[in-house]
């Protein structure tokens, strides 16, 4: 099976997976060409040879009519606040707007000297959620891969949203939403389409330690943002001090991945080193491992199941309803003879491995049962995808999925049902049609 790999040992950002992403590609003149030509206002990608502790890779340099977003000097070398701005860790300083002004410098180590000379900052337009949206889908780009970018822009909405307590309309993007993070997110996002790995895989991510100031106070690191995009995945700190992980490349990776772990067993083909601009004692990068891996299973589910011989056929599909609402993968009920030759049904519930401990609790809640078992099930699934075709009647969007040499492509019912409404066809005809483009 085709795999990516991504290694984060020193936490991830847009830039620096775009980096290491693009070093993989065959046609690389062609993605810079591809990216440059898009109509970003100003915007221009560069890839920079640099090294990490003697480890040669590329730095991705995105620039704004020009100029390249640098950190501001740090506070113990500059005797100054050290103002907390949103996008990349490794060398931008964007300001961030949630309706009233407060600044965020996301640094990748506090305590490390800088020397930029003065200080830059870009005052990009503020935008909403809306506006970015409205930015991807305007990009001369597959739809597979605007999909993809407003997925990530979405999360990372709502993840500010949440750490700011507000609603996800007024959330307005600075460090997240100015046009080099727009190049950094699509960057990634367009690479991946390029490369066509059947299943992406991460490593436990580097958040970092420590604090860092912003105008509100001290920031605890990983920023809020940040803890939001990664919850439920595997993070960890370590002696680094600053912000090793952005919101974008939490939110990318968070997107993308499939699963958190170690290397698995692989055949690696080519390695991509996407390099930051900040030198610590240990190679500052992110790692792409492109190879194949065998024909395992890529992933795991568990199996909750109780037997039930006193429930009512009305109280226990009521039971299977929340249990999905409550974010079981699949419920479902099959007959089966209980003791003294009772009739009864088996209850199966699906979940992912996380949430063992939370559907165990609703299924005791729910249902009459007194105890349930578990089983732990290896996986095999395609990788989920989306996209669109164009029919006579107007567009109807698509649920893809591919993997293991194998691609499925569905349309989405109540897209081809509401045309077949609209334009008095039946419900087959819409389908035909969409099948015959596919």
């Amino acid at each position: 099976m085709k795999t990516l790999y991504l290694e984060c040992n020193m936490g991830a950002a847009g830039d620096m997976l775009m980096a290491a992403l693009y070093e993989l590609l065959e046609d690389k003149q062609g993605f810079l060409d591809t990216m440059n030509g898009l109509g970003l206002p100003g915007v221009r990608l560069e890839a920079q040879p640099a090294s990490t502790c003697g480890i040669a890779g590329n730095h991705m340099a995105v620039t704004v009519d020009g100029q390249e977003e640098t950190e501001p000097a740090a506070p113990e070398a500059a005797g100054q606040d050290h103002l907390h701005h949103g996008e990349e860790h490794h060398h931008h300083d964007h300001e961030h707007e949630h309706g009233h002004e407060h600044e965020h410098g996301h640094s990748h180590d506090h305590d490390h000297d800088h020397d930029h000379g003065e200080e830059h900052h870009h005052h990009h337009h503020h935008a909403t959620p809306g506006h970015i949206g409205a930015m991807i889908d305007s990009l001369p780009l597959p739809e597979e891969v605007k999909t993809h970018a407003r997925g990530v822009y979405d999360a990372i909405a709502q993840a500010e949203a949440k750490a700011h307590g507000c609603p996800v309309g007024d959330v307005h993007f600075h460090e997240v939403g100015a046009l080099d993070a727009v190049a950094d997110v699509v960057g990634v996002c367009y690479a991946l389409y390029l490369l066509q790995p059947e299943q992406i895989l991460a490593s436990p991510v580097h958040v970092g330690s420590g604090t860092v100031r912003c105008a509100h106070g001290i920031m605890p690191v990983p920023a809020p943002a940040t803890a939001n995009l990664l919850a439920g995945v595997p993070i960890y700190g370590g002696t680094v001090r600053g912000e090793l992980c952005t919101p974008t490349g939490a939110a990318l990776l968070t997107h993308f991945a499939q699963s958190f772990g170690p290397m698995p067993v692989m055949t690696a083909q080519a390695v991509g080193v996407g390099i930051g601009t900040k030198t610590f004692e240990q190679a500052n990068c992110v790692r792409a491992f492109l190879g194949e891996t065998a024909g395992e299973a890529n992933g795991e589910i568990l199996e909750l199941v109780c037997n039930i011989d006193d429930m009512t056929p009305e109280a226990l599909a009521f039971a299977c309803s929340r249990l999905l609402e409550e974010g079981a993968l699949d419920v479902y009920v099959t007959p089966g003879t209980m003791k003294k030759g009772r009739p009864g049904h088996v209850l199966t519930v699906l979940c992912a491995p996380e949430r063992e401990g939370d559907l165990a609790r609703h299924i005791l809640t729910e249902t009459t049962t007194n105890g349930l078992r578990v089983r732990r099930c290896g996986k095999y699934f395609l990788t989920p995808g989306a996209g669109q075709v164009q029919t006579q009647w107007g567009p109807v969007r698509l649920k893809l999925a591919q993997g293991y040499g194998i691609a499925h492509a569905k349309p989405e019912f109540e897209d081809a049902a509401t045309l077949a409404r609209e334009h008095g066809v039946s419900y087959q005809e819409v389908v035909k049609e969409i099948l015959g483009k596919l």
